[in-house]
């Protein structure tokens, strides 16, 4: 199954590391070295030209990490995942 988070952009669900709030998360210096480092090799995509809310740690299928920013809240995210919002496979 997969994770819509916004624009028409899908995560598959048993790749999903964490989802994390962006502005919590980005607090920590360590995140945001993190978060540039990932940026600096292309790793970063976003769902949307929007503020981000939140910003989902998955992994591609040859297990490169990448990460994709979103403007759904953390809460949104974590509610489409339990109750079987997700776009199936």
């Amino acid at each position: 199954m997969y994770l819509h988070v916004g624009n028409n952009q899908n995560i598959l669900i048993r790749s999903v590391i964490g989802i994390f709030d962006a502005d919590s998360a980005t607090v920590s210096t360590v995140t945001r070295k993190y978060l540039s480092s990932a940026e600096a090799e292309g790793a970063v995509r976003f769902a949307s030209v929007e503020l981000p809310k939140s910003f989902i740690l998955y992994r591609e299928k040859d297990g490169t990490p990448r990460i994709c920013f979103s403007q759904l809240s953390t809460a949104s995210l974590a509610g489409r995942i339990e109750t079987g919002i997700p776009v199936s496979d």
